[in-house]
């Protein structure tokens, strides 16, 4: 009984991490310079113990604000979430015990072509597709240990137990 308790109440929030990524990213001041490399989102927003780690492996505490690069991995830890953002305004919402890579992301903000890759290695995420999606649903993939799903919705939720 109080297991069924326990996943209710972390199912719960799990959502209202989702419902707070459901902000638009922040606008860029006026006269900030883009970069020649632009950043693929940002963190929207962190519960509890929240890692970043980049290609090289380093690992930083996630911070609402943060950038996030078009290949870092987002790990969080026992009763924990995050929220991300990406450019195109797809929403990843990443549950409790869970570690997911972001493999690729391209976006062509003139154009809104581009592409989105992510991996889901252990435990939950919830996707609402941005433009990508909107205009081109087979470039958004998601793989998990033992499929790779190709999305033709545009909100879905992916869970693993992380053993093949």
């Amino acid at each position: 009984m109080m297991k069924k308790f326990l996943i209710a109440v972390g199912g719960f929030a799990f959502w209202g991490a989702a419902a707070l990524a459901q902000v638009q990213a922040p606008p860029r001041p006026a006269g900030a310079i883009p970069t020649a490399e632009p950043q693929a989102g940002f963190v929207k927003s962190v519960r509890g113990n929240v890692q970043l780690l980049s290609t090289a492996g380093a690992p930083r505490a996630a911070n609402a604000g943060d950038a996030l690069a078009a290949v870092d991995r987002i790990v969080t830890g026992p009763d924990s979430s995050a929220s991300v953002v990406l450019r195109d305004d797809t929403t990843l919402v990443v549950g409790p015990s869970s570690r997911l890579d972001l493999k690729e992301f391209h976006f062509n903000a003139t154009t809104h072509e581009g592409g989105v890759l992510v991996s889901l290695l252990r435990g939950s995420m919830r996707m609402i597709t941005g433009l990508i999606g909107k205009t081109n649903p087979d470039a958004i993939r998601v793989e998990t240990q033992t499929a790779t799903i190709g999305i033709r919705g545009t909100d879905f939720i992916v869970q693993t137990d992380g053993q093949p």
